[in-house]
């Protein structure tokens, strides 16, 4: 019996790698603050859902024990620097500690293009450092022995992209009301990765060790999780617009603004109830761009042709 403990498995891309391990005969365990939020998940006598706080030590440890595997998915994009560190630095400590404890074989995190492990300091965002600064922790716990570490898989995507995205979604509906999109940091690159290639990946790094072998812990792997294609931000705003049928498929002009008045524009949002759709540290990201590097392996090493943005964003956009 295969038993994998998904952290993060309500999410955007945690839904979706639930569903392909349970389509691949794997037990999944869900841990969530609220049961509710399982809703989306499939019903499944292979899917068992735990109440708690992942952040909470003790619960997160004995929900680890007597699972193969685990899947770390949970992340946050805006916040201040101790809410970066507690999702992003903490819970990957207290997840290496409790796999150790439990013998669990196999770890895959998803981490972030960008992302540095071995200098997480030189990255421009609080959201990158303390995503370096996670990988460094798995890496360190998954290559120290006695006892001896466990098999880890780091995948880095660039935005990732399907039906239910924050991103393109949420930059069509707002051209569906604004006459123009004002817009900082036009000209950075993304390499945008569909959710389904991302949570095949997940499924495929777990299945190319077999459960029975002993951690192959001195060679953690590091993929980095991108699409075909490379776009401008300005070109993502303006074919969202295009795709959803905006102004006829004209989608809006789109003005672009100094990186001073972006910041002036992100402290507005951030005075507005819920998620801002772009904050400070999102723009102090985007002064690197977000596409692969070419220097670790990509989806096609996992057998993973990563599929085109175009035809799938058009599928939900244009609804």
């Amino acid at each position: 019996m295969k038993k994998v403990i998904v952290v993060g498995g309500t999410g955007f891309v945690g839904t979706q790698v639930c569903k392909k391990l349970l389509q691949q005969g794997w037990y999944v365990t869900v841990p969530t603050r609220q049961r509710d939020h399982v809703q989306p998940l499939p019903r499944s006598s292979q899917l068992s859902v735990l109440e708690l706080d992942v952040h909470d030590e003790s619960a997160l440890s004995l929900a680890v024990a007597g699972h193969d595997a685990v899947v770390n998915l949970v992340a946050i994009l805006h916040g201040d620097q101790a809410a970066f560190d507690k999702v992003h630095v903490a819970l990957p400590q207290k997840l290496a500690r409790a796999c150790r404890a439990a013998g669990v074989k196999r770890v895959v995190h998803i981490s972030a293009l960008g992302a540095d492990a071995q200098n997480p300091q030189s990255a421009p965002s609080m959201y990158l450092r303390s995503k370096g600064q996670g990988e460094a922790v798995l890496l360190a716990a998954a290559g120290v022995a006695p006892p001896a570490g466990f098999d880890l898989t780091i995948m880095r995507p660039s935005v990732i992209f399907g039906a239910q995205d924050k991103f393109l979604n949420v930059f069509a509906k707002l051209q569906k009301v604004l006459p123009f999109m004002p817009l900082a940091c036009g000209g950075a690159r993304f390499q945008p990765v569909w959710v389904d290639d991302v949570a095949s990946a997940v499924v495929q790094s777990l299945a190319q060790e077999d459960a029975g072998a002993a951690p192959s812990a001195a060679k953690p792997k590091i993929i980095e999780a991108c699409g075909p294609e490379v776009f401008t931000l300005r070109q993502l705003v303006q074919l969202s617009a295009q795709l959803s049928g905006v102004h006829g498929g004209r989608g809006r002009p789109v003005v672009a603004l100094p990186l001073w008045l972006g910041h002036v524009q992100a402290a507005l949002m951030a005075l507005a109830p819920g998620e801002p759709v772009m904050s400070h540290d999102n723009l102090d990201s985007m002064k690197v761009d977000n596409v692969a590097s070419g220097k670790v392996p990509g989806l096609q090493s996992l057998g993973i042709t990563p599929a085109a943005l175009r035809p799938i964003a058009q599928s939900y956009l244009n609804k």
